[in-house]
């Protein structure tokens, strides 16, 4: 279990952990995938551990720091994806192969820049609004639903890039341990949120569909950029639609 989570951190986080005695099997790759939610409650914990201690701080000041230490523990992973994802689905023209290899291309271009802003600003904004009152829990359901839309997309979603870095967490994923995962996560927001649950939900669920249909439509799949892109904007939708339903 802890070599599992410890690939997981690697993975998706710059945070330190310690080395592994050996490489890991593509087993072991599939298998961590499973702790990806988790990777996200440590960064929601850590987040939530910021809110306290600044508690006392000007809730937009506080948005920003707690957004700023959000992107640095992720090293901007999947703010990557999403940037890299918005180039090709403007410069691949509807073309599935130019869309897959602009993807691959390491620079930026302004859909990459104007993507990355909106989503950024949309979170602080969110965050702003949150972080006014007790947000707790919504700093650690926003970083685990990101990275358990991640698991639901290989899940149920074609992996398209057979050599890829991706492929061995797509191939060797237990199904079984991850849909029960996800169903999970599903009751615990229900049991935090209650009827706010639900509807969060509900939200996430359209959301997921529409991400999910636009992968498929175009590349037939997903790839480490979409999946990075679909935790950026799933991320975006939770605190969207709990700041919306602040009094």
């Amino acid at each position: 279990m802890i070599r599992l989570l410890v690939l997981a951190l690697q993975l998706l986080t710059r945070l330190p952990v310690p080395s592994l005695n050996s490489p890991p099997q593509p087993q072991d790759l599939g298998r961590s995938v499973l702790f990806f939610p988790v990777v996200g409650l440590v960064i929601g914990a850590l987040l939530a551990g910021l809110h306290t201690a600044l508690w006392w701080t000007d809730p937009g000041v506080l948005a920003a720091l707690v957004l700023a230490i959000w992107v640095l523990l992720t090293g901007g992973l999947h703010l990557d994806g999403l940037a890299d994802t918005a180039d090709a689905w403007i410069g691949g023209q509807g073309d599935r192969d130019r869309t897959l290899a602009i993807m691959k291309d390491p620079r930026s271009g302004p859909a990459a820049i104007a993507i990355v802003v909106l989503v950024l600003i949309n979170k602080f904004a969110a965050l702003q609004m949150l972080l006014a009152g007790d947000a707790y829990d919504v700093l650690l359901l926003a970083p685990v639903w990101g990275r358990a839309m991640m698991v639901l997309l290989l899940l149920t979603t074609p992996y398209v890039r057979p050599g890829g870095l991706g492929s061995p967490y797509a191939n060797e994923l237990p199904r079984l341990s991850s849909g029960l995962l996800i169903a999970l996560i599903a009751i615990a927001t229900m049991a935090f949120l209650e009827w706010l649950g639900g509807i969060l939900l509900a939200v996430l669920s359209i959301g997921f569909l529409g991400l999910r249909h636009a992968w498929i439509t175009r590349l037939g799949g997903v790839t480490g950029d979409t999946l990075g892109a679909t935790c950026e904007l799933m991320e975006m939708l939770v605190l969207l639609t709990l700041a919306l339903q602040v009094d």
